[in-house]
């Protein structure tokens, strides 16, 4: 998740507290891109269907849901620069976390197991060229997510 770090900036003998978030949502983009990753292999290992499997597609949903709401505020600095065709080509490398969310929701949402396979073997082919070792220290990032999902 985000670290939030405090700055206490000394001022006309007032203190004021300045909260910095370091995590860009580029940053969180990677996160989330291995996590999703990790998430689905684990999935894929799964034989049938239980809470921990509605957790884990739940994480899914939400993770490419969080991606896709940060590609805008990923792109402002470049626009503010003028540079637009590299603004686009970035929104168009991602615009694809957005439609899959949706369809993704939408075949969990009815129990259409072969539509939800489909999908995740998709977004696996669009991360293939992201690594995340078999030894990784992210845990278990799906724990707790239908109940998010379900709010």
């Amino acid at each position: 998740m985000s670290i939030i770090t405090h700055w206490i900036i000394f001022d006309k003998g007032e203190s004021m507290t300045k909260l910095i978030n370091p995590s860009t949502p580029g940053k969180e983009k990677n996160r989330l891109s291995k996590a999703i990753i990790i998430t689905i292999r684990e999935f894929m290992r799964m034989h049938e269907t239980n809470d921990r499997t509605n957790d884990m597609l739940a994480f899914i949903i939400l993770a490419l849901e969080e991606i896709a709401s940060g590609i805008d505020r990923s792109v402002e600095a470049w626009e503010k620069r003028g540079y637009w065709v590299k603004a686009d080509k970035y929104r168009m490398e991602w615009q694809w976390t957005e439609k899959t969310a949706e369809r993704l929701r939408h075949a969990f949402s009815s129990d259409q197991e072969v539509e939800i396979t489909t999908e995740l073997i998709q977004i696996m082919a669009k991360f293939s060229k992201i690594k995340v070792s078999d030894k990784h220290r992210m845990g278990q990032p799906w724990i707790g997510a239908f109940r998010k999902y379900q709010e």
